[in-house]
C-alpha cells in the first residue's frame, strides 16, 4: 500500500477541516495528516503520495504557513511522487483571485519530476478569474467554504474518485 500524507496550511481552520474530511474518506489507506508548519523533511520523503492543501487570502495570497514552507518544498526531491492539490477560496468576495493559493504550490512543484493529479473542471463554479486554471480546469480541487460549503462533501467525494487509482 502506498504511503499518503495530507499536508495543509490553515489560518481559520477551514483548510484543516477539509484535510480531515479527505482523510476520513480515505481512512482505509491510513493517511498521515500534517499541518504544514509542523512538516519536516522526512515527511516529504516517506510519502509516495502527497495531498497538499492551502487557502487563499486577500487578493490571491498564499496562506502564511505555506508561504514560509515553499522554500523548503523547493529543496525537496519529489521525483517519482504523486501529488494532488486542493485549495480554498472565496469566489464571492474575491472572484478574480479565486483559489490562487493552489497556483503558488503548483508553480513550485510542476517541474520537479513528480506527477500532479486531480484536476477539476470549472463547470460547476462561479468566479471571474483564477491563476489555478489551466486549459479550462482547476489544477486541483477548488472549494468555497464561505459561499458554497453545501457542495464541499460532494466535491471531495468526486475528486477522490478521480485520484483513487493513485492512492
Amino acid at each position: 500500500m502506498k504511503k499518503v500524507t495530507i499536508i495543509y496550511g490553515s489560518t481559520s481552520g477551514n483548510t484543516q477541516n477539509v484535510a480531515k474530511m479527505i482523510a476520513n474518506k480515505i481512512q482505509y489507506i491510513n493517511p498521515k495528516v500534517k499541518d504544514v508548519k509542523e512538516v519536516i523533511f522526512a515527511d516529504l520523503q516517506e510519502a509516495d503520495v502527497l495531498i497538499l492543501g492551502t487557502s487563499t487570502w486577500g487578493y490571491g495570497d498564499l496562506q502564511d504557513d505555506w508561504e514560509n514552507f515553499l522554500p523548503e518544498l523547493e529543496k525537496s526531491n519529489l521525483e517519482g511522487k504523486t501529488i494532488a492539490i486542493f485549495g480554498l477560496g472565496d469566489s464571492d468576495s474575491y472572484s478574480d483571485t479565486f483559489v490562487n493559493g493552489m497556483a503558488a504550490i503548483y508553480n513550485t512543484i510542476k517541474n520537479m519530476k513528480c506527477t500532479i493529479v486531480g484536476e477539476v473542471s470549472t463547470d460547476d463554479y462561479t468566479f471571474d478569474d483564477s491563476e489555478s486554471v489551466i486549459d479550462g480546469n482547476f489544477i486541483g480541487l477548488a472549494l468555497n467554504e464561505d459561499g458554497e460549503s453545501d457542495k464541499t462533501e460532494e466535491r471531495i467525494t468526486n475528486w477522490l474518485e478521480t485520484i483513487k487509482k493513485y492512492l
